[in-house]
């Protein structure tokens, strides 16, 4: 069974830039759509960012797009999130998760879509 692992949270300050991992264990990434989802206090989780398994394509919330960058390193089976330009919005738990799939399609922004978890990543942006 796929496992994932988040690391790379942290305490920021407003400007700053942090790299979440996406670390996966118990099969290869090259069959999973990963996606990346925060959940800040009194929220919903919200999807961040996904990319797909074949071809690389990626997609992004509008309130990320230009500020974060999703990636995949195929021979470490780690997906990240490089986060810039942070703010105290963006504070929130952080989490990746796998969905066997080819493409992210429309509703990569659901967590419906998703199958496996990782237990999530505190990210703290403050000055």
């Amino acid at each position: 069974q796929l496992q994932l692992v988040e690391s790379g949270g942290g305490l920021v300050q407003p400007g700053g830039s942090l790299r979440l991992s996406c670390a996966a264990s118990g099969g290869t990434l090259d069959y999973y759509v990963i996606g990346w989802f925060r959940q800040a206090p009194g929220k919903e989780r919200e999807g961040v960012s996904c990319i797909s398994s074949v071809g690389g394509g990626t997609n992004y919330a509008d309130s990320v797009k230009g500020r974060f960058t999703i990636s995949k390193e195929d021979t470490k089976n780690t997906v990240y999130l490089q986060m810039n330009r942070l703010n105290t919005e963006d504070t929130a738990v952080y989490y990746c998760a796998a969905n066997f799939a080819a493409y992210c399609g429309d509703n990569w922004h659901l967590s419906s879509e998703y199958d496996y978890w990782g237990q999530g990543t505190q990210v703290t942006v403050s000055s």
